[in-house]
């Protein structure tokens, strides 16, 4: 091979190279249980039904040096081939609601968005707060402050919010709901001393605290 071929190869592989790296970062980037910096997915949904991989021999990119060969690139068995990653989460993304979310634990994040998503009418929750029990401190509990909790709305509403709460129990890990004097667990419910009538107190089993790099998902 002659000089002037050795010279062109040397100015391909930088752009070769670029074209496999940056999809190979975008890569990481959304595939939280592949990659090391990759996003925690953290779905209210039945799996992650926007998230396909269409599998695929990974090509090896050669550079060429003079006197030798290196493959560089996603075969080799350094991780899962594909070759089509289709990431449409942006539409079930849940935006921050009206819960302060320092502190808070990530099945407990996940509630508190999807009830400000989902009914507008709450304009107050709370979260981390000093109490004798565990459950605040440590961001596993929320007050979801009822608007005229007395008035036949105002109940409608705290009902309405239990009865979801509870219809998706085990993908936002409920431990129990409280509201006005009835303790629900998934398991069913009993009267209690308790009074939460202005607001529905909600446990969670927390999943741990966010890192920052969590999508929260309808």
């Amino acid at each position: 091979m002659g000089r002037h071929s050795l010279s062109r190869e040397r100015r391909r592989s930088p752009a070769v190279l670029a074209a496999v790296l940056a999809p190979a970062a975008v890569f990481f980037a959304v595939a939280g249980d592949v990659g090391p910096r990759g996003a925690r997915v953290v779905d209210q949904g039945d799996g992650p039904c926007c998230l396909e991989i269409v599998a695929a021999t990974a090509p090896a990119v050669v550079s060429r040096m003079p006197g030798s060969e290196a493959g560089i690139g996603l075969g080799g068995g350094q991780f899962a081939a594909a070759s089509r990653w289709r990431v449409d989460t942006r539409s079930r993304a849940l935006p921050s609601g009206v819960a302060p979310e320092q502190g808070l634990q990530v099945k407990t994040i996940l509630v508190a968005r999807s009830i400000s998503a989902l009914f507008p009418e709450i304009h107050e929750i709370g979260g981390v707060r000093a109490d004798a029990l565990r459950w605040h401190p440590n961001g596993l509990a929320l007050d979801v402050m009822i608007p005229d909790p007395g008035s036949a709305d105002g109940i409608a509403l705290g009902n309405q919010i239990v009865g979801y709460v509870l219809l998706n129990a085990s993908r936002f890990g409920i431990q129990d709901v409280i509201w006005r004097g009835v303790y629900y667990t998934p398991e069913g419910a009993r009267s209690t001393g308790a009074d939460h009538y202005d607001h529905v107190h909600i446990t969670t089993t927390g999943g741990g605290y966010p890192t920052g790099e969590e999508i929260y998902l309808r």
